[in-house]
């Protein structure tokens, strides 16, 4: 199989070796398992020297960030595919096979995510998926309901890099990882921009893994993700939505905006929310905003996804946990 694997880790010492051990035997060449380590201040490196030397470790002076990182491994392997992977996911048999054979059922495809499921409770799904809404959220297909809601093969508006494989030389087309997003949004970002050059996102329901999840965060909530996902959201929406849809979609993701701000106000989080959409708008001149070029037929194509995303967002909160 032409496949890389690429894991970017960061204080990830209680699971980063697991991680390993549940691609290491299905990836035939060892170096193409390739760890970027953002400057790990636990045990992280000298576990994975000590338990796989065979593989690539690539050690950072300082923390870059995921998207830095991952464009790191991207750029260090000519493998056809480029599996992401986190550091607290693992993998179950057929992972890698099954990804594969997705991408080579179609040439149009750019990326496939993985079945995520929850490490504390395997039968339930943590993502199927990410869409966006005409409100401007992105949200995580299927999180909390049962694994065999999610057994059918479809496109998705993009692949959590948590578990996905990529396409390589598109990258070379639409452009890499946005490394000024840090962290958070930056699949969402890369996978609209493969959706506005006619490329698809699926979801590949027969490669599954266990994700922790935040486990390089700490928590789903606090304040430095809440402040830098809602930056990467006014950059993400505010890069890709060609100049019609953000005229057709300014007032809902006006409202979108100001029901996250109660939300995380209610949570605790509505100063570092503010912050981070405050800076968003600011850094705004840095891109190429309101530029999007892309055909008419892509452009209604994405409209269209977008009000599907959110009839199934409104309907999934309708739908029973169990």
């Amino acid at each position: 199989m032409n496949v890389s694997i690429v894991i970017p880790n960061y204080n990830g010492e209680k699971y980063i070796i697991d991680c390993i051990a549940s691609v290491y035997h299905q990836i035939d060449h060892k170096p193409n398992i390739i760890v970027i380590d953002n400057h790990s201040t636990d045990t992280s490196v000298p576990l994975i020297k000590t338990h796989y030397p065979d593989i690539t470790l690539i050690e950072n002076s300082e923390n870059v960030g995921f998207a830095a990182a991952v464009n790191q491994g991207i750029r260090a392997t000519n493998a056809r595919y480029v599996i992401l992977f986190n550091n607290d996911a693992f993998a179950r048999d057929g992972f890698v096979e099954a990804l594969v054979a997705c991408m080579e059922a179609d040439p149009e495809i750019f990326s496939a995510g993985a079945k995520m499921l929850r490490h504390s409770e395997p039968g339930i799904i943590d993502t199927a998926g990410d869409e966006l809404t005409i409100l401007g959220w992105a949200y995580k297909t299927g999180d909390g309901q049962p694994s065999d809601r999610y057994e059918r093969q479809r496109r998705i508006f993009s692949a959590c890099a948590g578990a996905a494989i990529y396409r390589r030389q598109v990258f070379e087309e639409i452009g890499y990882f946005d490394e000024r997003f840090f962290a958070y949004l930056e699949d969402v970002d890369i996978g609209f921009r493969a959706n506005l050059h006619g490329y698809k996102n699926v979801f590949c329901p027969a490669a599954e893994v266990e994700h922790i999840g935040s486990a390089t965060s700490g928590s789903k909530y606090n304040d430095f993700k809440v402040r830098i996902s809602a930056r990467n959201n006014i950059w993400m929406l505010a890069k890709n939505l060609p100049l019609a849809l953000k005229v057709l979609n300014a007032l809902f993701i006006l409202v979108g905006i100001m029901i996250k701000a109660a939300f995380f106000v209610l949570k605790g989080y509505g100063r570092s929310y503010l912050k981070g959409t405050s800076e968003g708008i600011k850094g705004l001149p840095s891109f190429d905003s309101g530029k999007t070029r892309a055909t008419v037929r892509r452009a209604l194509r994405i409209e269209w996804m977008l009000l599907l995303s959110t009839v199934r967002y409104v309907g999934s909160k309708m739908i029973p946990r169990r």
